[in-house]
């Protein structure tokens, strides 16, 4: 019987050979024989399945194949349920790891062996790989965070990119996983989920890269700004603890509709942009600085202009 990987990386593909090969030669980059790749397909009609293939030499892969869906959430619980992985973590097509991830990691959990998330910063590239920027985790250098203290940070703003936590596969699936109903909030009520149950290990150095580019997902269905808002407000009223903080609670709705206001601009929507205002200034200065070290806004915002003005040259 062949010994139960470490680790599983969960890569959910449609159409993805694009940026496919950089993926999963990040994976070949750590150089480490005791992890599974599960890949799950929806349905390509491109060359994806030849490209995963020709890594079976190098990788431990497990592909999956389904008919269209159109629903990566649904695809990943899946690949969870096959997954065999102790731990298990999430790598979209389009995104990659940077050298010494999984060293760093395994160096995490034997510190803290009891955490309910690993977790590090990232960066911003652009659709030829070329950086945009940092992503920061807003947690200072703190390596073990509470769960309460996560929740409050998270509550804001989902800053933490798909490719970077690792977590038990165990616990996910006794957490039901992600939630199949939300396209956009998915990650983020997820890692919600999993660090109210334990404490969050931070390391605080980029050891992943999360792709702009306008063929993504989030941009794609993001033009359903309704909808977009209610899925935000859904995850935070779900997480708010019963006696919240109230500056938290003021901040993290008025974060839902900054978010939502961006998404309307990128898809040519009007916004209201005096009521915005009105509403950041009722926060007050507690507010604006709990909304501005915690939202990671200036990263966000100035990572997508750049990778828009690049496009355009």
């Amino acid at each position: 019987m062949s010994e139960q990987p470490w680790l599983s990386v969960i890569i959910p593909t449609y159409n993805g050979s694009k940026y496919l090969a950089d993926a999963l030669d990040s994976v070949v980059m750590q150089q480490d024989s005791a992890l599974e790749c599960v890949v799950i397909d929806d349905g390509s009609t491109d060359d994806t399945l030849s490209l995963v293939a020709s890594y079976q030499d190098r990788l431990n892969i497990k592909l999956i194949t389904k008919a269209r869906q159109g629903n990566w959430v649904a695809n990943t619980n899946h690949a969870l349920l096959e997954a065999e992985g102790k731990y298990a973590c999430f790598l979209h097509q389009d995104d990659l790891w940077l050298e010494g991830r999984l060293q760093n990691i395994k160096n995490a959990i034997a510190a803290y062996p009891q955490a309910s998330l690993y977790l590090h910063d990232s960066v911003f590239i652009d659709e030829k790989s070329k950086p945009l920027g940092l992503w920061r985790c807003p947690l200072g250098k703190v390596k073990l965070i509470s769960a309460e203290a996560m929740t409050e940070k998270l509550l804001i703003q989902n800053f933490i990119a798909i490719p970077a936590p690792v977590f038990e596969r165990q616990a996910a699936l006794d957490l039901g996983g992600l939630n199949n109903e939300l396209w956009y909030t998915a990650d983020w009520d997820f890692w919600l989920k999993l660090a109210a149950i334990g404490n969050t290990c931070y390391i605080a150095k980029p050891l992943a890269a999360f792709r702009v580019h306008a063929d993504s997902q989030t941009i794609r269905r993001s033009s359903s700004v309704a909808e977009f808002r209610q899925q935000m407000r859904l995850v935070v009223d779900k997480h708010l603890p019963v006696r919240s903080n109230r500056e938290v609670t003021k901040v993290a709705f008025f974060s839902t509709e900054v978010n939502t206001t961006l998404a309307a601009m990128v898809h040519g929507e009007s916004a209201n942009l005096f009521k915005l205002a009105a509403n950041f200034m009722f926060l007050g200065p507690m507010g604006w600085r709990r909304y501005w070290q915690d939202s990671r806004i200036v990263e966000r915002v100035s990572a997508r202009l750049k990778a828009k003005l690049q496009t355009q040259e």
